[in-house]
């Protein structure tokens, strides 16, 4: 059965989970990585002769397995995995966790417990149905424990990874395109755990030469590892200080040189010229100037720089810093706007990275157009983020947006502009992306004659321009001229969004609106997933095509309608694809029964439950099977329980009315100090009060009433499910697609972009209510009211007999 995007990632934090408390998780990754890469390489390769991975005798994950409770078992760990790095030149890689750490893993029993539930972990997942390829779970997961481990790494140990969404950005502004060889080369001198590398070879059509080079030893290994599970296992990774001994040279003993080079040096390095002889610099990269001794940012710049061959192109994270500083680095800035190296500047927001909170720039270069360069393009990307936990994150549209403008070069107002070197050079080469684009949005100015006189300015009318488009006459229902330059509101501010919703233009707005959505829908090809497909094109590709259907519809944002597929891909659609591409169509038959060992908690909620039975649905939840074949009996089972609430209703009232301290029911309350039907039974039997016995009597028969009605709802609701249930199994493939892909997909994503035209339609109505609250009162008619106002207190003052 295929596993689920979501339920291998809780697994694998599970697993995390239980290493808490010996170390941290800068440490615990380690473990936790070393594992996965483990149980991976023995569920695709154990047994085959052909494999990219040797799998020799005693050195699988079964092995592991078998040691749990084993009281040597941190030491027989450390042997297995010992077996397997020997045998496939990975010592050094895979070996670097000591699994026998008594400090980190506890002593004793402690760490047998530790290290046999962390196996056992791993132990429940199959991870031999899923490709190494671009679409390999493998390779998603590995980012989600890296960036988690980040997150709880906090500043001082996080620098290990770049968030994907930012790698994703300089993957695909380095300047890599269908035509781009096998043959290319890709080089990050601090490569870290390699996602930004690979990320990178994802673009290239057929994949690149990857070359890296990591000063942390156990981040190299970590890059090492990830290589090997996202299927590079090809891919050359050295560790060392890149700066000081750089590992990749030509014959002659000069720096190699590559066709792609993508980097996130570490920020403002206080010691990058350890080990560097800065008068005499053996590979020359200080030509167009040196660093600051205490700043390293320029010297990983000037060493990608002359990485690079003639045609060479890269794209460097760096902060802000080298945009504007003085002195060494404003004489090494201007020298390379001169040679025409810098291509364009990307804004990015603050607090993305792990290492730090400060607001970062990619640089990108291109060597191979410097000497026509004119200009360099940049895009203040500062404000298009979420918040995420402490952090802010990129969403899929913010990095679409910034690709889309930077590839193709497009000009939009406070947001990218392209930038005359000649106009840099009159800004004494400073590269301070505020100095070219203002980003501020306009100040909503107040009209004091309009305050003074009354009326809303027409001018802030006018500024809903892009409203008025598509709404001419809706205007002419909010606003009538008064004098030259002001109007008056024709509704009360309450009223705005009703009179906008049931307006004729924004009903035939919103029908227009929901066309694009509908003609993807039609064109999509999702009744043809089968077994094998690709998710990640899949997504790629209904993405791309609901992006252009709505480029050009008025007030929607095309981003934010791509938005809401991501969104609703990253938390559902995307699991129920990879259920699909590997176990089929027949999925949506299967319900699996939760079962769970004594002693542990039920992790997942279930969709239905027969009797004790759980079960939880593959693909498609009861509720849709009860929409479309019980509607009927469902239906009944809302009217049996509108009929309970009703009972129930009835009965509160009546024992709240009866039952305080003067209350006929006040004797019939239980020790709890509330009436039941035990306690109203028993005072029945000596009750003498006609009224009280009348009272107790009408109470006694709504008990009846509503166990009654609860018996019934109960038994309707057991039938349905166990009907439902019966159901799954004689579901048709026809029949499945119509469940999965309308009732629930296309469902769901019609209703979330029928918000998003409505969420437009606020704007507009939250604007004019402003605009009519903000000039309902002019001066004169305030300066009055406090007048009456203050002749009212008069009078009641000398009606008291105080004279004021």
């Amino acid at each position: 059965m295929a596993i689920k995007k979501t339920e291998l990632y809780s697994s694998l934090w599970a697993s995390a989970d239980s290493l808490r408390g010996g170390m941290d998780a800068s440490q615990y990754k380690d473990y936790v990585l070393t594992l996965l890469f483990m149980k991976y390489v023995s569920d695709k390769y154990k047994g085959d002769p052909y494999g990219m991975i040797d799998v020799p005798e005693g050195a699988s994950f079964d092995d592991m397995v078998r040691l749990r409770g084993d009281k040597e078992i941190g030491d027989k760990l450390n042997k297995i995995i010992g077996a397997l790095a020997e045998a496939n030149d990975l010592k050094g890689v895979i070996d670097v966790a000591d699994f026998n750490d008594e400090e980190k893993l506890g002593k004793g029993k402690d760490m047998v417990d530790r290290l046999s539930d962390l196996v056992g972990i791993f132990g429940k997942l199959d991870l031999s149905s899923n490709r190494a390829d671009g679409d390999d779970l493998l390779g998603d997961a590995y980012e989600y424990l890296m960036r988690h481990f980040a997150t709880e790494s906090g500043k001082s140990k996080g620098q290990f990874y770049t968030p994907s969404e930012v790698s994703r950005i300089l993957a695909k502004v380095v300047g890599i395109n269908q035509d781009t060889s096998q043959d290319a080369t890709v080089y990050d001198p601090t490569c870290g755990s390699g996602s930004l590398l690979l990320k990178v070879n994802d673009e290239a059509p057929r994949g690149l030469t990857i070359y890296g080079q990591e000063m942390d030893n156990a981040t190299s290994a970590l890059a090492r590892m990830n290589m090997i599970l996202q299927n590079n296992a090809t891919a050359k990774i050295w560790k060392g200080n890149t700066l000081a001994d750089p590992q990749w040279k030509d014959g002659n003993g000069q720096l190699k040189t590559f066709d792609f080079a993508v980097a996130n040096p570490p920020f403002s390095s206080k010691n990058w010229t350890s080990g560097l002889n800065l008068t005499d610099d053996e590979f020359a990269r200080f030509t167009w100037g040196t660093p600051p001794e205490k700043n390293g940012d320029y010297a990983f710049l000037l060493h990608i720089l002359k990485s690079l061959k003639s045609s060479g192109k890269a794209a460097v994270i760096l902060p802000h810093g080298v945009l504007f500083r003085g002195n060494a680095e404003a004489r090494i800035r201007e020298n390379l706007i001169k040679q025409g190296y810098i291509k364009g500047i990307i804004g990015l927001p603050a607090n993305l990275f792990y290492g730090t909170g400060i607001p970062a720039c990619i640089i990108v270069i291109d060597k191979q157009h410097a000497n026509a360069r004119t200009g360099i393009f940049m895009i203040d990307a500062s404000k298009g983020f979420i918040k995420d936990g402490n952090k802010n994150r990129l969403r899929s549209q913010d990095i679409h947006k910034v690709v889309d403008v930077f590839n193709k070069q497009i000009e939009l107002p406070r947001y990218s502009r392209m930038v005359n070197l000649a106009e840099v050079a009159g800004n004494d080469y400073n590269l301070n992306i505020p100095r070219y684009i203002d980003s501020s949005e306009p100040e909503d100015l107040h009209d004091l004659t309009a305050h003074l006189q009354g009326g809303i300015p027409n001018a802030d009318i006018d500024a809903l321009g892009e409203y008025w488009q598509v709404f001419p006459t809706i205007r002419q229902s909010l606003f009538q001229p008064t004098r030259p330059g002001y109007s008056e509101g024709l509704v009360e501010a309450n009223q705005v969004k009703p009179t906008i919703l049931a307006h004729p233009e924004f009903i035939a707005f919103a029908d227009k609106s929901l066309l694009p959505f509908k003609n993807w829908a039609d064109s999509a090809p999702l009744s043809q997933i089968q077994i094998g497909d690709s998710p990640k094109t899949l997504i790629f590709e209904l993405s791309e095509n609901l992006l252009n259907a709505y480029a050009d519809s008025p007030l929607l944002s095309k981003y934010d309608i791509y938005q809401i597929l991501m969104d609703y891909w990253a938390d559902v659609m995307q699991d129920d694809v990879y259920v699909l591409v590997q176990d089929g169509w027949a999925a949506g038959n299967r319900l699996r029964e939760l079962v769970v060992a004594k002693g542990e908690k039920l992790k997942e909620t279930p969709d239905l439950m027969i009797g004790k039975a759980k079960y939880k649905a593959e693909l498609i939840p009861p509720g849709l099977v009860v929409a479309r074949y019980f509607a009927e009996q469902q239906a009944q089972i809302e009217q049996q329980q509108t009929e309970l609430d009703a009972i129930s209703q009835q009965l509160e009232t009546l024992t709240e009315e009866h039952s305080g301290e003067e209350g006929l029911l006040n004797d019939a309350m239980n020790d709890k100090d509330k009436v039941t039907k035990a306690s109203v039974t028993a005072r029945l039997k000596h009750a003498s009060d006609a009224e009280e016995i009348a009272l107790l009597k009408q109470a006694s028969r709504l008990y009846e009433d509503e166990a009654k009605a609860k018996k019934t709802l109960k038994d309707s609701q057991e039938t349905l499910d166990k009907a439902v249930l019966a159901h799954y199994a004689g579901l048709l493939e026809a029949e499945i697609k119509q469940l999965v892909i309308q009732d629930k997909w296309l469902a769901t994503l019609e209703s979330n972009i029928i918000a998003e035209i409505e969420r437009v339609t606020q704007q507009l109505a939250n604007r004019v209510k402003e605009l009519e609250e903000r000039y309902a009162e002019p001066l004169p008619q305030i300066e009055n009211n406090v007048n009456a106002l203050s002749a009212k207190v008069a009078e009641h003052l000398k009606a008291m007999g105080l004279e004021v």
